[in-house]
């Protein structure tokens, strides 16, 4: 039966298959899906959901108020809307520039631990997409590292959905190389996040340690009007 409880077991069968030995994160992202699947999946076991707007955000936060969730950025970070996002998520992982590091430095409680980043990387060049230049990236770690309420673990990516798998995986490819790179110079970072409903077996072959799951769990979307 094709169910939300069917779909969550299905793909964590499968990332056990893929890495036997653990040490894979599962982020459920959950834009667009009501509060009620998020409570619903929260059930099964899932604690950490994924989100791309703010105030979408906030509004199923305040709904699931009564649960220990974890709540990670995954969409584009306007800086009018950094306050929100150092307040209130737990991860963001869509820091594509400098400008934003001292803003959510700024905001994020001193009574919370350090917001968890993770820099975005465009890693095709897609014009279309968000993400910081590949050669860019150790600057902008060095101003992450250098800022006492961000704690830097790693990075993310949304390579281009190209129809050649052999393209999408050297897309990771690169990535996993970029984080080792990183890593050299950044040791505490741990985390690689890549990989989405349709491709993220790939991701884990190429190194990725936390995969980004919607509509393999969810379904589809539901249609916006």
């Amino acid at each position: 039966m094709d169910t939300l409880e069917a779909r969550y077991r299905l793909l964590l069968d499968g990332l056990r298959r893929s890495a036997p030995d653990g040490g894979i994160r599962l982020l459920a992202v959950s834009k667009a899906q009501p509060a009620a699947a998020v409570r619903a999946l929260a059930a099964l076991g899932q604690c950490a959901f994924g989100e791309n707007y703010v105030q979408e955000a906030l509004a199923k936060q305040r709904e699931l108020a009564d649960l220990k969730l974890e709540w990670h950025l995954i969409g584009p970070l306007q800086s009018n809307k950094s306050r929100e996002a150092a307040r209130h998520f737990d991860w963001v992982q869509s820091v594509d520039r400098a400008k934003l590091l001292p803003l959510l430095d700024r905001e994020r409680p001193a009574d919370r631990p350090a917001l968890n980043v993770l820099l975005q990387v465009n890693i095709d060049g897609e014009a279309s997409k968000s993400g910081c230049a590949p050669e860019d990236v150790m600057a902008l770690a060095e101003a992450a590292a250098a800022l006492p309420r961000l704690r830097l673990r790693g990075l993310m990516a949304i390579p281009e959905p190209h129809p050649d798998t052999a393209q999408r995986r050297a897309a990771f490819a690169r990535m996993r190389a970029l984080f080792e790179a990183l890593r050299e110079r950044h040791p505490g970072c741990d985390t690689l996040s890549m990989g989405m409903s349709e491709d993220w077996p790939l991701a884990l072959a190429e190194g990725a340690t936390l995969i980004r799951v919607g509509s393999a769990l969810f379904g589809a979307r539901p249609a916006t009007p």
